[in-house]
């Protein structure tokens, strides 16, 4: 008769994953950003016990990680969460799945949802559930993404000009440049990259014979380009812009801070990072708009009607001088945080 090993207990593998976290993103070549933060601001604390404490939140209920990339947010939720708490990570990128189902095994809190967080409300009802304690999300591009040429990110390595979050579906960025005309071009390079040079840069692009290069790519743009600025590639603007449009990534922002209004319980909590200010404007004025009650469209009246505000007053959160020290990629990041109120949403036509 053989005896077989039982199965930690999903503190214990927490608690076990947390610890690994570190080697884990080396592995990775990925570091989680505002880390202790984001997870404070989620569960609605000030700050979380010290590491070196065996003592845990142990908080209950139904949380999302919305954006799972290499699982660092996750892995110290999980580490604060109780035995009967839950935890659904969703995440576009088939590569951050197999990562998330790897947790998974080992976690029986965790479910996986390999879909846009633009699915949220949908995917939630699937899994019988209606509103959740909070949510937690890390905008933008990871480092393993960029890290990795062959996805197509990085104006720093070559590869194949694809820029999907999720390679399983979607148009690859160099199908849709064979295709879109320079004007239609020069607006999304202007829209989503900011960039001033947008018409110079896409004429240069669609003089190209092929879009079989990001190297090649980067380089044209960098050689169209009449004003580099100091310490920036040239092509770091169009680059966000194509991989912003052909992922919808503001869309699916938009979309996602909308059902937050309907998915978070009263007192739930809203943690998001964002990296650029496309992302963070918008966050910025969505939580202005439900915690104020400032509607843009109500500033010419006369008698502005009163709003119902779904959010508390947000809070702000930048990384600190150590940690831009240890991670670079982290000086542009912001948190932004707020607690749900106990109002009913009410549709409105915005």
């Amino acid at each position: 008769m053989s005896l077989s090993k039982p199965k930690p207990s999903p503190k214990l593998a927490a608690q076990a994953a947390t610890q690994s976290a570190t080697a884990n993103e080396s592995e990775f070549s990925h570091q989680a950003v505002l880390l202790e933060e984001a997870v404070a601001a989620v569960l609605g604390v000030k700050s979380l016990p010290k590491a070196s404490s065996d003592n845990s939140l142990q908080a209950r209920g139904i949380y999302v990680d919305a954006t799972f990339g290499r699982g660092g947010h996750s892995r110290l939720l999980l580490s604060q969460l109780a035995d009967d708490a839950k935890l659904i990570v969703f995440d576009k990128d088939p590569t951050a799945i197999a990562v998330a189902n790897e947790l998974a095994a080992t976690d029986n809190r965790v479910t996986v949802v390999h879909d846009s967080f633009a699915t949220l409300t949908d995917s939630l009802a699937a899994l019988g559930i209606s509103q959740v304690d909070g949510l937690m999300a890390d905008l933008g591009i990871s480092s393993p993404q960029i890290d990795d040429g062959s996805r197509g990110f990085s104006f720093m390595r070559d590869g194949a000009v694809d820029m999907r979050m999720d390679t399983s579906r979607g148009q690859p960025v160099a199908d849709w440049l064979a295709q879109v005309d320079d004007e239609t071009l020069a607006n999304v390079l202007y829209e989503f990259g900011e960039e001033r040079h947008s018409r110079r840069i896409a004429r240069a692009i669609k003089q190209m014979d092929s879009y079989e290069s990001t190297l090649a790519l980067a380089e044209v743009i960098k050689e169209a380009h009449p004003n580099w600025q100091r310490g920036k590639h040239p092509a770091t603007q169009s680059f966000q812009a194509m991989r912003i449009f052909i992922n919808n990534e503001l869309g699916d922002v938009d979309s996602f801070l909308t059902q937050s209004l309907t998915v978070l319980k009263a007192g739930g909590q809203l943690s998001v990072i964002s990296f650029h200010s496309l992302e963070d404007r918008r966050i910025k004025q969505f939580l202005q708009r439900h915690s104020k009650g400032q509607y843009p469209e109500d500033e010419n009246l006369p008698m502005p009607p009163k709003r119902p505000r779904y959010f508390n007053k947000p809070k702000r959160i930048g990384p600190s001088k150590s940690e831009i020290a240890q991670n670079p990629r982290s000086r542009s990041a912001w948190l932004r945080a707020a607690t749900r109120t106990d109002i009913a949403y009410e549709h409105q036509s915005d």
